[in-house]
């Protein structure tokens, strides 16, 4: 089962990032935000009212979930959409798959838990795995100079999202399932992002290109309700650490369908990162490897 949770986070996650891309255009990116979490946070919690599934909550898990709907379900996308109007999708994959680094360090700090070393090295492949990867676009955004707030943008909402995992994991020690959480979750983060629209004046425009309405769709119900399930548990079941590593594989999916339908070229980089990130990958998830196994006496 949790290899099935790993597989349908990064496979979903890895898709989503086209869907995202048809998202940017007209439509301001807090609107597009607020329309993809309430019809999510919509679908949620009909799925969880309708499946008996949803549990009893006290007013201190209201409290959390309304910090992980603003961190997680909001923050988090508006921070990463708007990085991507100046950046290459390759520069926001790298810095996303710092997530890694930022759930260790923040375990660390809100839970006590002292990250292993496998942990950490695992980490550091998949960074370096993905900047070969992505060498290409990152010596093109090095020509153009750095747009040091996009990358600012990208970096906080990688924060955001590493918080936003943090907070799961209290669910999870509270016994609350993730179907519980995301629901709520879901619901605050679409309050909270309306309220964003108000206060900022941000008008709820729409486009009525058919690849809007259909991304849309996509990022909400599979993208979102489908693939945040997957991911909250994995979370609950091998912790936010070797969770987090998914977000350094779903850009090799992404790569993978641009080989596919956009003519991606892979190179002896690109391949030579793929290495490091698939060996970051199979130390995360346990597989042994020759250097990992002890020498018997």
């Amino acid at each position: 089962m949790t290899q099935f949770l790993y597989l349908s986070t990064v496979f979903i996650w890895g898709t989503t990032w086209i869907a995202i891309h048809w998202q940017l255009g007209d439509v301001a990116i807090l609107t597009s935000v607020f329309y993809r979490f309430t019809l999510a946070a919509a679908i949620m919690l009909a799925l969880v009212l309708l499946s008996g599934r949803l549990q009893a909550t006290s007013k201190q898990d209201h409290g959390f979930m309304v910090l992980q709907g603003m961190c997680m379900f909001s923050l988090n996308f508006v921070c990463v959409y708007t990085a991507g109007l100046e950046i290459s999708s390759g520069l926001l994959a790298v810095i996303f798959s710092a997530s890694t680094l930022f759930n260790a360090v923040n375990s660390r700090i809100f839970w006590g838990e002292k990250p292993t070393s496998i942990v950490f090295a695992a980490s550091i492949m998949g960074i370096a795995g993905l900047s070969l990867m992505f060498w290409p676009e990152l010596r093109a955004d090095s020509t153009k100079g750095v747009n040091l707030s996009s990358i600012g943008f990208a970096f906080l909402g990688t924060f955001f999202f590493s918080l936003g995992n943090m907070i799961s994991v209290r669910h999870n020690k509270k016994g609350l399932k993730p179907f519980t959480s995301s629901a709520y979750a879901m619901f605050y983060g679409a309050l909270f992002l309306a309220t964003l629209l108000v206060i900022t004046g941000t008008p709820l425009t729409w486009d009525y290109q058919p690849h809007y309405l259909g991304s849309l769709l996509y990022l909400a119900i599979i993208g979102t309700v489908a693939g945040f399930t997957a991911y909250l548990s994995l979370v609950s079941r091998i912790g936010a650490n070797k969770a987090a590593y998914a977000t350094v594989m779903f850009p090799v999916v992404a790569l993978g369908l641009s080989t596919v339908f956009e003519g991606y070229a892979w190179s002896l980089s690109s391949v030579s990162g793929l290495g490091l990130v698939l060996l970051g990958n199979g130390l995360v998830l346990g597989i042994k490897l020759p250097f990992t196994r002890r020498n018997k006496a």
